[in-house]
């Protein structure tokens, strides 16, 4: 289905709920729910790299695995080169359903649990083709050893068991396995972050060349901003559900719009003893998602904090072209 549209996703009004449980003697009954995602919408253009970043338990993998609808949203939409996707799996349209699942892949955190141990890397990466049926059989040993080509690993490495391969190693073959069906779009969900830092360097580097070879877009999540700042070219901050910045990458480091943003690039370590730079200290902890605080949800740790932010929720608005910030004072900070 051929799509003219600059945007590869689409994601409006995103919703997800999870519920909290108290169980009794004989039942369970829900006295909560955690707010996940809430209201969350974001567009990816094709050839695209966008970084999500927060702290951990922002939602940002919650949001991943909603988009490959490993979770079912609550509410809202997500289009993939413009078929929703939530009413292609709610109605069983199978010829809808291929498309996404050829089209979105997902490279998951910890390589050590997204592979099979039980099999082969060959069998891993030419279990796609036997799913999807878009490789003849007789064509799936060339395709495996291309797939491991890409990757920068050897054919015979097609014969081993995932536990005889490192941690980076490891997921390289995670990347081919994605790479298998020729999607448009990869969900990478913290895909370095169990890795040395020269091994990182290495798999960034591999993402950037085979976005730029095979013209990929990808939902880079993270909470390492170097590596955001290194390989995207546009940065959605998140923080308790919700975006609370957006922008192309140069600009969200250069110039952040919103006091959160601030305190998250305020804490990346710089590798200069002698350069000196101001420290913003949040004060508490985060709040809980299951009760997110009244009005802006960064009100009880932020500094600029007066009653309107305690009382009304901010707005995610433009403040420079394609610079979104839900601030009050956003204006404040140009």
């Amino acid at each position: 289905m051929e799509n003219n549209s600059k945007n590869i996703l689409e994601i409006k009004n995103l919703v997800k709920h999870f519920p909290v449980y108290t169980r009794g003697i004989l039942l369970k009954k829900q006295t909560d729910e955690v707010h996940a995602i809430d209201d969350v919408s974001i567009n990816i253009d094709r050839g695209e790299n966008v970084g999500l970043v927060g702290e951990s338990g922002c939602g940002k993998t919650t949001l991943g695995k909603t988009l490959m609808l490993l979770e079912e949203p609550d509410s809202g939409q997500i289009l993939y080169n413009g078929i929703d996707v939530v009413e292609a799996f709610r109605t069983k349209n199978n010829e809808k359903i291929h498309e996404i699942r050829h089209g979105i892949q997902m490279v998951f955190q910890n390589p050590y649990t997204s592979l099979d141990p039980r099999m082969t890397i060959y069998d891993i990466l030419s279990e796609p083709f036997a799913i999807h049926k878009h490789v003849e059989k007789k064509e799936w040993k060339n395709r495996v050893y291309e797939l491991l080509k890409m990757v920068n690993l050897e054919e015979y490495h097609a014969e081993r068991y995932p536990h005889e391969f490192s941690g980076g190693q490891r997921q390289r073959i995670a990347i081919a396995r994605a790479l298998a069906v020729d999607p448009k779009l990869i969900v990478a969900d913290e895909p370095v972050s169990s890795l040395d830092v020269s091994i990182r360097a290495q798999i960034l580097n591999l993402l950037t060349k085979l976005q730029q070879k095979k013209g990929l877009s990808y939902l880079y999540i993270s909470h390492d901003l170097s590596s955001v700042r290194q390989i995207t070219n546009r940065v959605a901050v998140m923080y308790l559900g919700k975006i609370v910045e957006t922008a192309n990458t140069d600009e969200v480091f250069s110039k952040p719009l919103n006091p959160y943003t601030q305190a998250l690039l305020a804490a990346i370590p710089i590798p200069d003893p002698e350069k000196k730079r101001t420290k913003i200290i949040l004060s508490g902890e985060v709040p809980s998602a299951t009760n997110p605080p009244r009005g802006c949800r960064f009100n009880p740790r932020c500094t600029y904090v007066t009653d309107l932010c305690k009382e009304k929720e901010p707005a995610l608005r433009e403040i420079t072209p394609r610079h979104l910030s839900a601030c009050h004072y956003s204006e404040k900070f140009l």
